[in-house]
């Protein structure tokens, strides 16, 4: 009788996550670019969203180099580390009480 072994090898997901100020204004293309440049990305968050930055340069780079924004930083905390919603996002840019 002849015995078969099977190797299970886990397949292993790298996240490159880019990580960018949103008070950093048009600086922020160029480390995009540089970032994109040096590795994957498959995922963006943005953070200092809780002071007068309102991060309206993610929608440019998250359109031009095809990244997904997936986090926003509204504080210092974990938990001012919010999932990032579009509408909600806009709204704030452009609504009434920007």
């Amino acid at each position: 009788m002849e015995r078969e072994s099977f190797i299970y090898k886990p397949k292993i997901v790298v996240i490159g996550s880019l990580v960018l100020d949103g008070s950093t204004g048009q600086n922020a293309f160029e480390q995009a670019k540089q970032f994109t440049l040096a590795t994957e990305v498959t995922a963006m968050a943005i953070t200092k969203l809780d002071g007068t930055a309102k991060g309206g340069v993610v929608i440019g780079i998250s359109d031009q180099f095809k990244i997904p924004v997936k986090y926003i930083g509204l504080g210092e905390g974990m938990e001012d580390l919010q999932v990032f919603r579009k509408k909600e996002f806009v709204d704030s840019l452009f609504g009434e009480n920007a």
